[in-house]
């Protein structure tokens, strides 16, 4: 199965189909509204709004298995990130990404793009330290390791990039823009 294949569900309970991306670039992204990454969805906004009419979308799936970050309903979530960060895309229906319930697009994309490491500086390491405590095993499995974690889709369907939370933005919206 490809990218294409999969589904998701919206936050108004809808499914919707990869199929509808065929042809764009896609950043999928888990969220959370009460998280120290939650400012990239400033960044995530501007580079959607940049980027859109040249076929740019984002697939903003709401998690709350990070440290109960995202504790809202969809709807919550929703006005959250039109009031504090003015998005235009929308958020899907909060779901989990590891584990045992985790949607079958993450554990795809965790397939086409495994854990690197968060690479250098004070949050990398701080995100390091404090995943040491959670997994031991933590650089060794492609599970997602915190809120904000992106993947790059580009207009074929290949899953092209994996971004820890801890890069910096401008390093994600330079691998989109290659894209467009």
């Amino acid at each position: 199965m490809g990218f294409y294949d999969y589904s998701v569900t919206t936050a108004k309970g809808e499914d919707f189909s990869m199929d509808n991306y065929k042809g764009k670039v896609v950043l999928v992204v888990n969220t959370a509204t009460g998280c120290g990454f939650t400012p990239h969805y400033k960044d995530i906004e501007e580079m959607y709004e940049k980027f859109h009419d040249q076929g740019f979308e984002v697939l903003d799936i709401p998690c709350n298995q990070f440290a109960g970050q995202t504790p809202g309903t969809d709807e919550e979530i929703h006005e959250f990130c039109t009031l504090h960060y003015n998005t235009k895309f929308p958020q899907m229906k909060k779901s989990e990404v590891n584990g045992e319930n985790q949607l079958p697009l993450y554990k795809f994309l965790k397939e086409q793009k495994g854990f690197e490491g968060f690479g250098k500086g004070p949050s990398a390491l701080a995100m390091s330290v404090m995943l040491k405590k959670i997994d031991k095993d933590y650089k060794n499995n492609p599970d997602i390791k915190w809120n904000f974690t992106k993947f790059v889709v580009d207009r074929n369907g290949e899953v092209v990039a994996r971004f820890e939370p801890t890069e910096k933005m401008d390093n994600v919206a330079a691998c989109v823009e290659k894209l467009i």
